[in-house]
């Protein structure tokens, strides 16, 4: 049987196969991509484990080895998968879930191959390790939800931090409303603060009125034009400053009629 005629057809349609092969691929790659992009953009809430360096740099920094995971011994790390929102293969852990019990001999640091754990962040003056350096992130209040700014006795935050009395503490003060009982107020130390979360997985709430932000979320940055004169370090941040003079043309007309006239603000903003 003569199969000449059919080679051409054959060609053809492999020809065509081919093309909605790489078609297919391309299409496959792009959304592999596009998910990856996403995974790493959705990074402003992770935490990390103790001694991390600053977000950019650990992700610079971080090999996706694991090595920190397998060191916890609470399985408080987990390494990100798709769908996590983070970058894949990267260590955070949920307080809510599984907090960081503040380990003495902390692990999972000194088991980091690359120093994205910066070992020296969680050491003390004598260059030992001390957990309390820690800088994890900073425990935040909803005082709208937490039923101890109602008037509800309530220190479970407070017990259950492993740094008693110092990064959390208690406020007393009057209820006005009732006139003869008292609000104990949770009242969170930022500087002593670690982030371990240990607070948010005790907090009775149901969604949790006390809960776990990387430190660049929660605090603000005062500036280095606001100094506090009474503290002679704080001061030192100022020895170089410079400073400049910014004018604007004042206006003539009412303080409402400035209001509603586009000219006056397109000149204050000049």
């Amino acid at each position: 049987m003569d199969t000449s005629r059919n080679q051409p057809i054959n060609e053809r349609r492999k020809f065509f196969l081919s093309i909605a092969r790489a078609a297919g691929l391309a299409v496959l790659g792009g959304l592999t991509w596009s998910a990856y992009v996403s995974e790493v953009k959705a990074t402003s809430l992770i935490l990390r484990p103790p001694g991390a360096l600053d977000e950019n740099d650990f992700l610079a920094t971080c090999i996706k080895c694991g090595m920190c995971v397998e060191a916890c011994p609470f399985d408080t790390l987990k390494l990100a998968k798709p769908g996590d929102n983070k970058p894949l293969g990267t260590p955070f852990f949920e307080p809510r879930k599984v907090p960081c019990y503040m380990c003495t001999d902390i692990p999972c640091v000194p088991v980091c191959p690359t120093d994205a754990l910066n070992i020296k962040s969680v050491q003390n003056e004598n260059g030992k390790l001390d957990i309390s350096k820690a800088k994890m992130g900073v425990a935040v209040i909803d005082d709208s939800s937490c039923i101890a700014f109602w008037g509800i006795q309530c220190d479970a935050c407070y017990r259950a931090c492993p740094l008693l009395g110092e990064a959390i503490s208690i406020e007393y003060s009057k209820n006005e409303r009732t006139g003869k009982h008292a609000f104990l107020k949770p009242v969170v130390h930022t500087d002593v603060c670690t982030g371990c979360g240990l607070c948010e997985k005790a907090c009775v709430t149901q969604k949790a009125a006390i809960f776990v932000l990387p430190r660049n979320v929660a605090l603000g940055v005062a500036g280095d034009h606001y100094v506090q004169g009474w503290n002679k370090e704080d001061e030192k941040r100022v020895q170089n400053a410079t400073s400049s003079t910014t004018k604007t043309k004042l206006s003539k007309d009412s303080a409402v009629d400035s209001l509603n006239s586009s000219k006056d603000m397109e000149d204050l903003l000049k």
